[in-house]
Order: structure tokens, then C-alpha cells, then sequence
């Protein structure tokens, strides 16, 4: 019964905080990334994240794309500045080959910062990659 139920682990696919200029507003900011590093296609991806730190607590932000190609990425967040001081869980949900699969990824509090950048070769940007 419960030892049939086949979950499926995630693999090749990654969240990336991406510390960016905007030269709109002329200043950086943090935008979250999904980043497809492997060779299918996501569909019907859902991404659910918050910000939380005890009794602190963001709104609970949800983002959907009908699909994602393989060896690709996609912006679907702005990480405002107040959030970054709090942990940042972001809930990943997709269907490829037919399966569906599910991950929860965790940046720390005070983890996201200009300090731990490191280049993304996929993004061709500066960040931070959470597995």
C-alpha cells in the first residue's frame, strides 16, 4: 500500500537567487529564478513561497508557468530586500515523463547576500543555487 506509492526525486532542477542591476531604478536586486538543468521538459509547474522567521511571516506568494524546456530557466519572483533577513521556502511542484514531482527548497535567513555570490554558468549571472 503505502510502500507502492513511487516518489520520484528531483534531479537537475534548481531554484537560483540572482542578484541583478536595474537600470530602470538604478540599483540591484534579487529575483528567483527556476532553472531546468536537465533534459525534459517540466509542464504544469506550480511554485508556492514564503518568507518566515518565528512569529514573522511573509504572504504566501504562488506562481505557475504551463512549462519550462529542458536546459532552461525562468524569472518568476522579485525578492524584496525585508524578505531576505527571513528564511525563504519555496515549494516546487511539476509533471515530466508523465510523473509528477515535488521539492522543497530552503535559503536560511541571512544566508541570501551580495557576500555568497557565485557565477551560475546555466543564468550566465551572479547567485546563489539552492539544491
Amino acid at each position: 500500500m503505502k510502500e507502492d506509492i513511487e516518489i520520484p526525486i528531483v534531479k537537475d532542477v534548481f531554484i537560483a537567487m540572482v542578484f541583478e542591476r536595474n537600470n530602470e531604478i538604478k540599483t540591484g536586486e534579487w529575483n528567483a529564478y527556476l532553472l531546468n538543468n536537465g533534459n525534459s521538459a517540466l509542464e504544469l509547474i506550480f511554485i508556492v513561497s514564503k518568507g518566515f522567521d518565528g512569529a514573522k511571516k511573509t504572504a504566501v506568494m504562488r506562481h505557475s508557468m504551463e512549462a519550462l524546456n529542458a536546459k532552461s530557466y525562468q524569472k518568476f519572483e522579485f525578492v524584496q530586500d525585508e524578505v531576505l533577513a527571513l528564511n525563504n521556502e519555496i515549494f516546487l511542484t511539476y509533471y515530466t515523463n508523465g510523473k509528477l514531482y515535488e521539492k522543497r527548497y530552503l535559503f536560511s535567513k541571512g544566508s541570501i547576500s551580495e557576500h555568497n555570490l557565485k557565477q551560475i554558468p546555466p543564468l550566465g549571472k551572479k547567485g546563489m543555487l539552492s539544491q
